[in-house]
């Protein structure tokens, strides 16, 4: 079975191959900076690199919409699948090395998707941070119902009084509990009306409507 042929070129009749080490001191003399030019050319390397490493925890949907060849795709995969230390780093050799192949379109491509990600993150934060403020408003102050509506006319108004009354009363525990609450220095009980409340601001916000860790990890389920 033959051999597939590498990729290269001749220089003075010598043979050449992509990516070797007269390869990269070739090109770094063309530049005409030989120390200058390979720093360069490792420093590109490692960011290209880095970038497969970010490529891992990109969203789906901008992942596809980078139009990675399959094989990258295929080895990007792999790599989220192992989860052993020396397996994922190896993989992840092998993601560089197919990055580094990459035309320049698709290497701008990918940095463009993870930056939309990011951006994404920073607006959905400031989202949760607004739905959170409305809801805590809506609690503590009746006069919040009206600017809420006025900005929020499609809103249930039934459901949402509703939510605010329960969310209310879930707050204000009686008795030996609210007295326990009061001695330890215990946060108000926060119920399911709470966290409904939550989603329904996060909805009318533009969001997905899911509570944020902040308020799921600290609430108590009063199923």
């Amino acid at each position: 079975m033959s051999r597939k042929p590498k990729k290269g070129y001749f220089v003075r009749g010598q043979f050449v191959a992509e990516g070797s080490e007269m390869d990269l001191q070739l090109k770094a003399e063309l530049k005409g900076t030989p120390d200058a030019s390979r720093t360069d050319l490792k420093r590109e390397s490692d960011e290209l690199q880095d970038l497969g490493k970010d490529l891992l925890g990109l969203r789906p949907d901008l992942f596809d919409a980078v139009g990675l060849p399959d094989k990258l795709v295929d080895a990007i995969a792999e790599a989220k699948r192992i989860t052993n230390f020396e397996g994922k780093r190896r993989q992840m050799q092998y993601v560089g090395k197919l990055m580094r192949k990459l035309e320049p379109a698709l290497v701008l491509a990918a940095r463009q998707a993870l930056e939309e990600q990011h951006k994404g993150s920073a607006t959905e934060k400031l989202q949760l941070h607004l739905a959170e403020q409305w809801r805590d408003r809506l609690i503590a102050d009746d006069n919040a119902l009206a600017p809420w509506m006025a900005e929020h006319p499609d809103t249930d108004t039934q459901q949402l009084r509703a939510l605010v009354r329960q969310a209310r009363k879930d707050a204000q525990p009686a008795g030996k509990e609210a007295n326990v609450q009061v001695s330890q220095g215990l946060a108000p009980r926060k119920g399911r009306a709470y966290r409904e409340l939550f989603q329904l601001v996060r909805e009318h916000l533009g969001g997905t409507g899911t509570a944020d860790a902040s308020d799921t990890d600290e609430d108590n389920d009063d199923e």
